[in-house]
């Protein structure tokens, strides 16, 4: 079974909400990407998504930004990112996605980028900018290699193309909580739970929310909707402010366990 599968279906056994943390692979270099990933497992992080470094992430805020353009300056082309999946898979089963344009994607070659990667151990795709329709055989390639192909809901999708997006996804749904690029927020949307609602009303799939929870308080309340929370932006700026410190790791790794404390603490809300 795919790790995302398997690790989501174990959450709901458990009455548990899911943790997926973003960072930049590469940021600062790849062996602290490594070093994190092993980190953050044992910090309860149930999925990890990896940022491929790329030159116009549009879907990403200054913080995120930065941290593709010192993925890129420290050599992390998607073929090292996936040594880096396979290194990681030497020593830890956690679930991993690649977040990623498609033109990285496209200039490999659909077939041969999706083998790559499941090969090297990667469990699912979200490529930003592949809308569904648009999508060509991309999710027979994934179905064949056995990887989740993660689609986008945003707070302005209609109903109607929710059911679209959610027959089409795989693994979970990642719900966009607002609008706008990633980046650290100040409090989270009001339109979280009816939002949550409509894409629940179309799907069995579980719903993990994103875009903008910065703090353990604000992913306490968020767990509270969905079925996963993800963060990013207030990691990538943590691994920013000490990734030239030797405590890099554990820096890092013990405001993640703050933060997925206080998703696991919100593990009976809303079930």
């Amino acid at each position: 079974m795919n790790r995302i599968v398997a690790r989501f279906d174990r959450l709901r056994r458990a009455q548990s909400k899911g943790f997926i943390v973003y960072i930049g692979a590469g940021d600062p270099d790849l062996n602290a990407t490594h070093d994190l990933a092993l980190a953050f497992e044992k910090a309860g992080v149930d999925v990890l998504e990896l940022g491929v470094p790329f030159s116009d992430p549009l879907a990403d805020g200054v913080v995120n930004q930065l941290a593709a353009q010192r993925g890129l300056e420290s050599g992390a082309t998607p073929p090292k990112v996936l040594e880096t999946v396979a290194r990681i898979r030497r020593s830890s089963q956690i679930p991993i996605v690649l977040y990623i344009y498609f033109n990285l994607v496209h200039k490999v070659g659909l077939e041969r980028f999706v083998n790559d990667a499941a090969r090297a151990g990667v469990d699912g795709l979200l490529v930003l900018d592949l809308p569904p329709e648009e999508s060509g055989n991309y999710e027979a390639v994934m179905k064949q290699a056995g990887l989740c192909n993660i689609y986008l809901v945003a707070p302005t999708t209609p109903e109607d193309r929710i059911e679209l997006i959610v027959r089409r996804g795989t693994g979970f749904i990642y719900y966009v909580s607002r609008e706008g690029v990633t980046g650290m927020q100040e409090k989270v949307s009001d339109t979280i739970a009816a939002m949550t609602a409509k894409i629940r009303a179309h799907t069995q799939l579980p719903v993990a929310i994103g875009f903008g929870v910065s703090t353990p308080e604000q992913a306490r309340t968020v767990a509270g909707y969905g079925d996963a929370v993800v963060v990013g932006s207030a990691i990538v700026n943590r691994i920013a402010e000490h990734g030239k410190s030797p405590d890099l790791v554990p820096r890092v790794a013990g405001f993640v366990k703050s933060l997925a404390d206080a998703v696991k603490t919100n593990s009976n809300s809303a079930q």
